[in-house]
């Protein structure tokens, strides 16, 4: 197990504290720098995260997660997939220092910013192709007559640029996947391994993914259902021996037990009846 440093424990705070806190967050989200700012500050954001990098690469993950965190505090708030980019690279130094929960936590929080971004890609792509649809309906309509062969479809520059942007989207979607995905299977635990299971299946949609990677996918989506059903018989078998102790504990005062009763399936219906092996015939449930 890697070892944890205070640096990466949520604080204590004084209620009133944390609210202000909160206010100036939601408040920072919602500042648009100037393109002159925003440069600094993403420049800023990639000496920290250059730096970082090179802390993981030598091994210190703790230190490039510091470096990370510095990148993230003086990177736009609104600049979604630099800040995914972080995220995912955070989730990996907490992987390489197995604190599963951290790791989880920070590529599900890059996996929602890429989640947002494309949402966004999406409508502006929707919102400029009903001005073009209206723009060529408008010269269509007045030039119908003299109309001469139809001009070849070329590509806008944002449209380049948001294919671009998606092909990035995806790289980086299927290394933060693997990353949860990584953690959650370590982490263990019915609902959990349920989780990994349905990243890996999403890896496994994905056509970007490397020939080692595709080969890791299938063999986890080979050994995690079997692991996902002992967790689950699991947790159901001890969920029942708490309501059991808790049913005895009840019962105890009138002399009966849980032993008493017993759960008896409807095989026509898939209904259980409820038998009291005392007599006194049976209650439905």
């Amino acid at each position: 197990m890697g070892s944890e440093t205070p640096d990466h424990k949520p604080e204590k705070k004084d209620k009133d504290v944390q609210a202000g806190q909160e206010d100036d967050e939601a408040n920072q989200a919602d500042i648009k720098f100037s393109p002159e700012e925003e440069a600094e500050l993403v420049a800023e954001s990639n000496t920290h995260k250059a730096e970082a990098n090179a802390l993981f690469t030598s091994g210190k993950y703790d230190a490039a997660i510091n470096k990370y965190d510095e990148a993230i505090a003086v990177c736009p708030t609104y600049l979604d997939y630099p800040l995914a980019v972080l995220r995912s690279n955070v989730a990996a130094c907490h992987l390489m220092l197995e604190e599963w929960k951290d790791a989880v936590t920070h590529a599900t929080t890059a996996l929602n910013l890429l989640d947002k971004l494309e949402r966004e890609d999406k409508l502006a792509a929707e919102k400029e192709e009903k001005e073009k649809d209206e723009v060529e309906e408008e010269i269509v309509s007045a030039g119908a007559a003299t109309a001469g062969p139809a001009v070849p479809v070329v590509e806008t520059e944002a449209q380049i640029a948001r294919q671009r942007r998606q092909e990035d989207i995806a790289r980086i979607r299927a290394k933060a996947l693997l990353r949860r995905a990584r953690a959650r299977s370590e982490l263990g635990g019915w609902s959990t391994l349920e989780g990994a299971i349905e990243d890996y299946k999403k890896l496994s949609a994905m056509t970007n993914l490397t020939a080692t990677d595709r080969k890791l996918v299938q063999a986890q989506l080979r050994a995690l259902p079997p692991r996902a059903k002992a967790a689950q018989e699991k947790e159901t078998a001890e969920m029942w021996g708490k309501l059991k102790d808790l049913g005895n504990g009840l019962l105890k005062p009138f002399g009966l037990s849980t032993d008493a009763f017993k759960m008896v399936k409807d095989e026509k219906t898939g209904g259980y009846s409820l038998n009291f092996g005392g007599g006194g015939g049976e209650a439905k449930k």
